[in-house]
């Protein structure tokens, strides 16, 4: 008889900010991590950080920019656990204006932030339905609801990506995948330059808040789904 499987979480763009703090969180109260990111020495370093806590992750370098890399992953981590949580993370950025943006930077960020997403979605959705259920955790951005000048490309990435699942949502109703939207507004992250975390950092949020809230969606039990949570500082967006 084979061996059953155990239930994984995936996490992709945990080399640094919510990913990696997402990763420990998760390994702390004992569920199987597999995290992926292109700075696999990163990875590397969580592992090291991890340790201290007699804990560790299994790392997966993926690019989901790239469909092939991502199907590999997935194929990968599910020959080893079922894949019960995928937490889309990965995500870029500049903020420069539209007419400033070069072709290149604009492809770059719709092809990490919205179809690396949507790789990630297709490739574990057919595991989940198989395995009687899931839950997708899509980390998008106060950019998807609000309008901020000079990051017209990540926007339009995490607007499309916002709608692309609540389309999701609605036609897997039925299979007992829960989709989740959690909508961040400034975060301390490496997303943001140096100057302006030192300048503004007491009016982000810290990565490891962000977490213990991904963690809290994933351990709801039941019928009951958190389908979008907005989180934002006290004194609102920079």
């Amino acid at each position: 008889m084979a061996k059953k499987k155990s239930d994984g979480i995936w996490i992709t763009g945990a080399s640094s900010g919510i990913g990696k703090a997402a990763a420990k969180e998760f390994a702390r109260v004992g569920t199987k991590v597999y995290v992926s990111a292109r700075r696999v020495t990163e990875l590397e370093r969580l592992n090291r950080e991890l340790k201290e806590e007699k804990l560790s992750v299994e790392i997966h370098p993926c690019n989901v920019a790239s469909s092939a890399n991502v199907d590999q992953t997935v194929k990968k981590i599910s020959a080893e656990s079922n894949i019960s949580c995928l937490v889309n993370n990965a995500g870029i950025t500049s903020f420069k204006s539209a007419e400033e943006n070069s072709v290149p930077e604009i492809k770059d960020i719709i092809n990490t932030n919205l179809l690396g997403s949507i790789y990630a979605i297709k490739y574990v959705l057919p595991h989940m339905i198989e395995n009687g259920g899931g839950t997708i955790i899509n980390i998008l951005s106060s950019a998807a609801k609000s309008t901020f000048a000079n990051s017209s490309a990540y926007t339009a990435s995490k607007m499309g990506l916002l709608g692309y699942t609540n389309v999701l949502r609605e036609e897997l109703r039925d299979k007992n995948i829960k989709v989740v939207n959690v909508i961040p507004g400034a975060t301390e992250t490496a997303m943001w330059s140096m100057d302006i975390r030192k300048e503004k950092s007491e009016r982000m949020m810290s990565p490891e808040d962000i977490a213990r809230v991904l963690v809290w969606i994933y351990l709801q039990k039941g019928n009951m789904v958190t389908e979008e949570i907005v989180l934002k500082p006290i004194t609102g967006d920079l």
